[in-house]
């Protein structure tokens, strides 16, 4: 193959020297949205950019986007992105590779003396995970239009720290308004995070659509007693209400011929005494489904199942809604250009869908947008053993960048913007 071509000990690089960044006592690697260490990896990747040339600018709610001011004055640009945070004991690919690979397709088209039509932007997006600060992929939902500034700033973490606040602490309060930068269309490079790639032997997945995620918190109030002298049949148990959510959603989603999964995630009981009934119960409950009337028909059916256990087991139940994104289909134009990415170079793909976030699917609201995903070992990820082989991580980087390079010279099938 001729043409650009990524500089993978570089790419591989970086990502080590990210990854270092964040790591505890410990050594666990835990850079949460807007912590030092987070600023840390932001100031770091920023230099890296700078260096390539790049022009490097903030949003508001920290949004960082990198730009090679390339093509006609006032084109729209090919935006490259992911995130840089992470969850707790974190490994070093989720949304890193996104990001650096981003910066690694612009070097490689810079240092090829290609001459793109418009320009082309990396971005790090804020807080994707939802770690410290609900909801996730915030960064991009404000970017995209889907949630307000203000209430983002606004937004209370885990810690009782304020977001603003924090950006403006780690000195990440960008000054440009979010969606500022409104790109022509949108590419995500990033690990699977599932086992379905490396389990068929294909190197590369084009994501052709992305899973609909409800989050929801409950609330059960019930009344605490003494353990040893209360009669089975005359409690009012929180902690037995809170298993009973839990086998429901398992047993519903076990006997559906559906993709639809469901996770119980947090869960937390008061007083929180071996010898005491519990009198509040507070969990989360994460579904997710490809399609959207499957998911609402999921969502009413937990809410049925609520009211009925409220009567049934004499407690109150409250719900909260803390997240809400809709299944997501990805732009063909840009899908029949990574499939033939990938034909050029030899390498196997195959469409499938995303069963995690991801930034792509709030770009997805403003323009054409597509992800290319690599394997991942055993199919894990959020975990320190993550893992990508580094002939993986540079086959999907040198598919983005055939992808980009066609994108950002209009050779493809989606529209001059």
């Amino acid at each position: 193959m001729t043409g650009p071509r990524i500089d993978g000990a570089r790419l591989l690089g970086r990502l080590q020297a990210l990854g270092a960044i964040g790591r505890d006592a410990e050594g666990r690697l835990t850079r949460l949205a807007a912590s030092d260490a987070d600023r840390a990896g932001r100031e770091a990747v920023a230099g890296w950019m700078r260096d390539a040339g790049l022009e490097v600018m903030l949003d508001r709610v920290g949004n960082l986007f990198c730009v090679w001011q390339a093509g006609a004055p006032g084109a729209a640009p090919l935006m490259i992105g992911s995130h840089i945070d992470t969850v707790v004991d974190a490994g070093i690919y989720d949304g890193c590779y996104g990001v650096l690979g981003g910066l690694e397709v612009v070097q490689a088209l810079r240092e090829a003396g290609v001459q793109p039509a418009r320009p082309i932007a990396v971005a790090a997006f804020t807080n994707e995970e939802g770690v410290r600060f609900a909801p996730d992929m915030m960064g991009s939902l404000v970017h995209a239009g889907g949630l307000g500034v203000e209430a983002a700033l606004a937004t209370v973490g885990t810690d009782g720290a304020v977001l603003g606040e924090e950006l403006a602490r780690i000195g990440q309060a960008g000054p440009h308004e979010p969606g500022f930068l409104r790109p022509h269309a949108y590419l995500e490079l990033h690990i699977e995070q599932g086992p379905v790639l490396e389990r068929e032997g294909v190197p590369i997945g084009a994501v052709a659509t992305l899973q609909g995620i409800s989050w929801q918190r409950v609330t059960i109030e019930g009344v605490a007693n003494h353990a040893g002298t209360t009669p089975m049949s005359m409690r009012r148990d929180a902690g037995l209400a809170a298993a009973r959510v839990v086998t429901f959603l398992r047993d519903r989603v076990s006997r559906a011929n559906a993709p639809t999964v469901a996770t119980v995630g947090c869960m937390a009981f008061e007083p929180n005494a071996i010898n005491v009934i519990p009198s509040r119960a507070v969990f989360t409950v994460d579904l997710r489904d490809p399609d959207e009337d499957r998911l609402r028909a999921e969502e009413a059916a937990l809410s049925r199942f609520l009211d009925e256990l409220a009567a049934a087991e004499g407690v109150t139940i409250a719900v909260e809604r803390l997240a809400r994104s809709g299944p997501v289909t990805f732009d063909p134009a840009i899908l029949r250009a990574i499939e033939d990415a990938a034909a050029r170079h030899g390498l196997r793909c195959r469409r499938m869908t995303s069963g995690a976030g991801h930034d792509a699917q709030m770009m997805a609201r403003i323009c054409p947008a597509a992800m290319i995903f690599v394997p991942s070992a055993d199919g894990i990820s959020h975990n320190p053993r993550e893992h990508t082989a580094p002939a993986d991580l540079v086959a999907g980087a040198q598919v983005l960048l055939d992808v980009a390079r066609r994108l950002a010279c209009g050779e493809t099938g989606v529209p001059a913007a």
